[in-house]
């Protein structure tokens, strides 16, 4: 069972994917006493059953609601995660550009939709799993984008005018998978009910080969413990 501490009563919005980062983000927020309201986005991913996943996190870390939202973001396009191109495997996760799973505005998109949730819940923190060591290079995971957002938050709502600030806490941004990994065994959570994925095989297993998967595959080892999925 994850380690909870005793609630606060402070109410946060988790964006949840199913996967690694955004779980263990989920357990922080919970041992850190938050009544935690999991917003996940079915968004035309071709590694839906993440969403599965998350439904499994949300449920195993006593979510207080957990909220799957419809948006398709396929007609705007852009992304072999929406379909277009094939998902890249095998490729140098040190290189600079820009893979294409990056799906355009992504976190910006998802944060807004959060942000409309946390005014009407009255929730003064939104929490996401983005970290900025471990990545595939996406802007929007980076900690400028993550400070700008809340500073737009604290100009555009009701209740940061009302002097309800609305922080953003991304609890694993300075740190590589090997310390996702760790934290997420101390904090108890059963990384086996994750799912990180972009291009699972038929069964379904993961394909071992795209970004997503070696960047786990990379935590696990480093955390000299072996993946519960492999």
């Amino acid at each position: 069972m994850p380690v909870v501490t005793e609630q606060d009563n402070r109410k946060a919005v988790v964006l949840l994917s199913g996967g690694l980062d955004s779980a263990v983000s989920l357990a922080k927020a919970r041992h850190d006493g938050r009544q935690c309201f999991a917003l996940t986005f079915r968004y035309g991913q071709r590694h839906a059953i993440e969403i599965e996943a998350a439904s499994r996190v949300a449920k195993a870390l006593a979510a207080h609601r957990h909220l799957v939202m419809d948006l398709d973001l396929r007609p705007i396009g852009g992304s072999s995660l929406l379909g277009q191109g094939e998902v890249p495997r095998g490729r140098d996760l040190d290189a600079k550009e820009i893979p294409s799973t990056y799906v355009p505005a992504r976190n910006t998109i998802f944060l807004s939709l959060a942000l409309g949730w946390a005014e009407v819940l009255g929730a003064d923190e939104i929490w996401i799993g983005v970290n900025e060591v471990d990545t595939s290079g996406y802007p929007d995971t980076r900690p400028e984008f993550i400070a700008a957002f809340e500073e737009t938050a604290s100009l555009a709502t009701r209740r940061a005018a009302e002097g309800h600030r609305i922080k953003i806490v991304a609890p694993l941004q300075g740190l590589d998978k090997t310390a996702i990994v760790r934290l997420g065994m101390r904090l108890g959570v059963d990384l086996s009910l994750t799912w990180s994925c972009y291009n699972p095989l038929p069964g379904p297993i993961p394909c071992r080969e795209c970004d997503s998967c070696r960047l786990r595959a990379r935590g696990f080892d480093g955390a000299g413990v072996r993946d519960p999925l492999i």
